[in-house]
């Protein structure tokens, strides 16, 4: 893939925990506008391949460049600020509080940073953007209840809005239908393409056959390392794709 034009490029990317490699000389560049898909069976490095690119984790060795800026060693904020955010694997949302409170706090922390309208002016405005992104998530109809009242699915669509709060040129998602029943997933996995078509998505995921259908361009890991990168076409005709990964059924 061309480096030019990628929105994120991972380079020689490696992260070690003591003696234990859990990425080793990993590289790959992903394109604006496209949903990508970091997929492996368990214990590939997935989780950490996110926690790196999302910057939880300093890469041990390599460089992570956004739209060209080396971003390496960035502190975690510093990664929402520059147009990076990110959807955990397990729910990260304030349980007490109101779906639109959750997204309206999401969305007074983006505005504070600027502070551009006056007080009222600007509550009305955080109100109208935090409602709009609970239309956007399918969550409108459940602004006033509690977020541990939602379903599972519903509690994971209320934290997507809470990232976009931060509008986002590029989304990262862990594991976005984790515990979900096949309904829920179904609509997040509709949520997901819907929100491809707006900015960069990339998705860290096991379930293989839950991303062939909707993702452009795929990257397996296996053992901390790269094994294989393409279309979903080329990733079910990869002969080493095929052996460590779809020989486990």
């Amino acid at each position: 893939m061309n480096a030019a034009g990628a929105i994120l490029e991972v380079e020689g990317v490696s992260k070690h925990f003591g003696r234990f490699i859990a990425l080793n000389n990993v590289s790959a560049r992903f394109q604006p506008n496209k949903l990508s898909a970091i997929i492996g069976p368990n214990g590939a490095g997935k989780s950490t391949f996110f926690n790196v690119v999302s910057g939880a984790f300093a890469p041990t060795a390599g460089r992570l460049k956004f739209k060209g800026r080396d971003i390496t060693g960035l502190k975690q904020h510093e990664f929402a600020r520059i147009g990076i955010a990110k959807s955990f694997q397990v729910t990260n949302v304030f349980k007490q509080l109101s779906a639109h409170e959750n997204v309206r706090v999401a969305v007074q922390m983006r505005h504070a940073r600027y502070q551009l309208l006056g007080p009222r002016a600007a509550m009305r405005d955080v109100t109208e953007r935090a409602d709009q992104l609970l239309l956007r998530v399918g969550l409108a109809g459940l602004r006033d209840r509690p977020a541990a009242d939602l379903a599972h699915g519903q509690q994971r669509a209320l934290e997507v809005a809470m990232a976009l709060a931060a509008e986002p040129e590029l989304l990262l998602m862990d594991e976005p239908t984790a515990g979900m029943s096949p309904e829920e997933t179904v609509v997040m996995m509709d949520l997901i393409t819907a929100l491809s078509q707006e900015r960069s998505v990339i998705i860290v995921e096991h379930k293989m056959k839950l991303v062939m259908g909707i993702c452009e361009r795929l990257l397996v890991l296996h053992h901390g390392e790269f094994l294989a990168e393409g279309t979903p076409e080329e990733i079910k005709a990869n002969a080493d794709v095929r052996r460590v990964y779809l020989g486990q059924g």
